[in-house]
């Protein structure tokens, strides 16, 4: 049996985005349905918003919070720490006009909502799963 590789079941990689910063590129072609980041088993961490609200929070700890986390109700769901961001938390949102190539679903996998095609950059709408 052939031992599991790093590179196995890899999809994606991050490269500079025409969008904004840092963006997730297709290595290779990606069929609809399929679970992009089959690899991030990571649980997300639910925080209350009011985190937000401390005094001492300095603006580079409120910025992670402003770029990364998912927003539900009152909750804010992170990484355990921001230093364990994943490819995943760097999907942009696409531009204007343009419907998003990536969907969540309700236990906030990311799988390919069409056929991706290799060096296509990955997009999500963040309001489809963060309210």
């Amino acid at each position: 049996m052939v031992p599991h590789l790093p590179h196995d079941d890899v999809r994606v990689r991050l490269a500079p985005s025409p969008i904004a910063g840092i963006g997730v590129f297709a290595l290779t072609a990606i069929r609809t349905g399929t679970e992009i980041f089959a690899n991030d088993a990571r649980a997300i961490r639910w925080v209350s918003a009011a985190v937000l609200e401390q005094p001492d929070l300095q603006p580079w700890q409120r910025a992670f919070y402003d770029d990364f986390a998912i927003r539900m109700g009152d909750q804010l769901g992170c990484p355990d720490s921001f230093d364990l961001l994943t490819t995943g938390w760097f999907l942009n949102e696409p531009i204007d006009g343009m419907s998003p190539n990536v969907r969540a679903t309700a236990d906030f996998r990311f799988v390919a909502a069409r056929n991706v095609k290799a060096g296509e950059e990955l997009t999500i709408s963040y309001d489809s799963f963060s309210r």
